[in-house]
């Protein structure tokens, strides 16, 4: 099959070398599960974490937020690719974010994990009710449900996820 491949392609590319290109990008846009490589993902989707405040601004867009609580090494340069996809399968409708923790460690230490790297999904956000006293009537309190991510780490694993905990991850639900 590979060689057939190859010869396809060395035929292709002494004919028209434009050829093989639409050919190939003919089959990327056609073909719904297409995993050749490289895979043309266009921008990156995926926030990455810059302040708690900008996750609160995030969070109150009412999409689901995925975060990815990572350190560097190899299992983290696929779940990067992992993110990626999954963040340009599921835009709008789900937000994908990548915390460097040796970068911000105190939102990480908030987790209370131990390893690394671990995926939680916020999603949800509602007022929480007044508890005690609030020092400052201007500030609000909000509550997020955060559901633990233990699937197979691919687009096809997010989409089980969120089939199974009823978050809308495209228009056709």
């Amino acid at each position: 099959m590979l060689a057939s491949f190859n010869l396809l392609h060395s035929l292709c590319v002494m004919e028209d070398p434009s050829f093989f290109d639409r050919m190939i990008s003919h089959l990327r846009s056609s073909c719904k599960y297409y995993t050749g490589y490289p895979k043309d993902l266009g921008p990156s989707r995926v926030v990455h974490f810059t302040s708690e405040r900008e996750f609160v601004t995030l969070l109150h867009e009412g999409f689901p937020v995925v975060v990815a609580f990572t350190i560097r090494g190899n299992y983290t340069r696929h779940l990067d690719k992992v993110l990626e996809e999954a963040a340009v399968e599921f835009y709008p409708h789900v937000k994908f974010m990548r915390v460097e923790c040796p970068k911000y460690p105190g939102f990480c230490l908030t987790r209370q994990k131990k390893e690394y790297p671990f995926i939680e999904i916020f999603h949800s956000p509602t007022q929480a009710a007044n508890q005690g006293k609030v020092a400052d009537p201007n500030i609000n309190k909000y509550s997020v449900k955060v559901l633990p991510f233990n699937y197979d780490l691919s687009a096809y694993g997010f989409r089980e996820f969120f089939k199974r905990h009823g978050i809308q991850s495209s228009d056709s639900e």
